[in-house]
């Protein structure tokens, strides 16, 4: 081989060289570029969130059956219906919780549910003199048994008389204090947390079921991940398999407001929650 094809030979090694370590480089590239991409998008949702009750629209019904013998199906938004006789007793209910119905008097009820013996709501109800409307005084109590007391106004929808019917509420909260904290979780995940339920979802968008950590959650709890685009994600959450609601992660164009949107498992309108960047 003479020279010249020796020179063109280890030209066009060189050039080849050159050529695959450019589309090496490319590739590694476009993998670096769509991590950070995926990176970014995490980077967006991190933060401290807090709910604006003013601009969110929660949807609450709830109803109530008769079964015979002073005995009651119970159905809160969201749940399978709970069966308890209203005897003051603390009975099994959804999610191992326990609930007990007290009837004070044929216009007051007094709803408790407890979980390992640990309160978790308590409930006055009190009907209207025409029986159209029902007062619920609610305490809800956190994992560090703190309370945190608010009224709410329920029109009737269904039924006739005392509590049987179908009840919706009809009260716009604007004291609600409640936080979510977004934190990176190995790399490509997200953390959220509610500080004062001290729940806690971590999640990879990768569809794949994550269990989920809490004091008032029920055994089973997981959530799984999807990402839809960078300011856009879709949560699915479940109990023992079974989804009990999906989300919907919507970040605006500035980054300073997170709208989720939760579509209840039962319900026909979703609940949209609107969250500030604090």
């Amino acid at each position: 081989m003479n020279r010249l094809c020796l020179l063109g030979v280890k030209t066009r090694a060189a050039f080849n060289h050159v050529i695959m370590s450019k589309r090496r480089f490319q590739l590694v590239l476009v993998s670096f570029l769509g991590m950070r991409a995926l990176w970014a998008g995490n980077e967006s949702f991190v933060g401290k969130w807090k709910l604006n009750p003013s601009k969110s629209q929660i949807t609450d019904e709830m109803k109530v059956e008769p079964l015979g013998a002073n005995k009651y199906a119970l159905t809160f938004s969201g749940t399978d219906p709970e069966t308890v006789v209203a005897d003051g007793t603390d009975q099994p209910a959804v999610f191992g919780t326990t609930l007990a119905v007290t009837v004070d008097d044929p216009n007051t009820w007094r709803v408790v549910r407890k979980k390992d013996g640990r309160m978790l709501i308590l409930g006055i109800w009190k009907l209207s003199r025409d029986g159209n409307m029902l007062r619920d005084t609610f305490t809800g109590y956190d994992a560090k048994g703190s309370a945190s007391t608010t009224d709410y106004l329920y029109k009737r929808t269904a039924g006739t008389t005392g509590f049987v019917g179908t009840w919706e509420n009809t009260t716009q909260e604007t004291s609600s204090v409640f936080e979510l904290h977004i934190e990176l979780w190995q790399g490509d995940g997200l953390s959220f947390i509610t500080s004062a339920e001290a729940t806690t979802r971590q999640m990879k968008f990768d569809g794949a079921d994550y269990p989920s950590t809490g004091p008032n959650l029920a055994p089973g709890s997981a959530s799984s991940g999807r990402r839809v685009n960078e300011r856009t994600l879709e949560v699915t959450d479940k109990i023992r398999g079974k989804i009990i609601d999906t989300q919907q992660l919507d970040l605006s164009p500035d980054l300073k407001t997170l709208t989720v949107t939760v579509h209840l498992l039962g319900k026909s309108k979703p609940n949209t929650l609107v969250f500030e960047r604090e």
